[in-house]
């Protein structure tokens, strides 16, 4: 009995598919390092001015309003100094890593800005910086997790300052916002720009 001939594929197609396969498996096993710590040392600096700020406001409306504006400065930054590493690293945005630091980032963020809707319509204000440090923390490890080691590290500080917030007299919550956003990203900034090129 004769076998049927079988498919033959021309060695550049075999070729072209070996590389493929490779790329692949190192964007699987790489890190995103485009995390910013210059940014995240200048969204540590403008948050301890919103902690001056918001300390010295009238109502709790006022103080929300301060921290709100701050978030939306800290995003401006982010993004912006998350770029121009990525511009000067060569590092893909949309890079698999990337896809999955985001994807891994964002959903604690949204929660947080769902429970700040939440409570903000109830006015209930006293859980806010224990809700903002722990869900930030989370999306920072989780986030973290397709990133290099000192991520992690850092949300698990803001995951602390958190729950301590939680069992500390509401008057207390600025100051635990301020040594979260402000204290722990500069310094965690300053150690991811100097061990991770800016």
């Amino acid at each position: 009995m004769r076998r049927a001939p079988s498919k033959t594929f021309p060695i550049h197609q075999h070729a072209i598919e070996n590389l493929q396969f490779i790329r692949d498996t190192m964007e699987r096993a790489s890190s995103f390092t485009a995390v910013p710590g210059w940014g995240g040392f200048w969204i540590g600096v403008t948050a301890a001015c919103a902690a001056v700020l918001a300390r010295r406001q009238k109502t709790s409306q006022e103080w929300l309003a301060i921290w709100l504006l701050e978030g939306l400065l800290a995003l401006a930054i982010g993004v912006f100094s998350l770029h121009r590493k990525a511009l000067k690293s060569g590092t893909n945005l949309l890079s698999l890593p990337a896809r999955r630091f985001w994807l891994s980032f964002a959903p604690p963020l949204l929660t947080g800005a769902l429970l700040t809707l939440v409570h903000s319509g109830k006015n209930q204000f006293d859980l806010l910086p224990g809700i903002w440090l722990t869900l930030y923390g989370v999306g920072v490890i989780t986030g973290g997790a397709f990133s290099v080691r000192i991520v992690p590290a850092m949300g698990m500080g803001f995951v602390g300052l958190g729950a301590i917030s939680f069992f500390a007299p509401p008057a207390w919550g600025n100051w635990f916002l301020l040594a979260g956003f402000g204290g722990l990203h500069m310094a965690f900034g300053i150690l991811i720009a100097r061990r991770y090129g800016g």
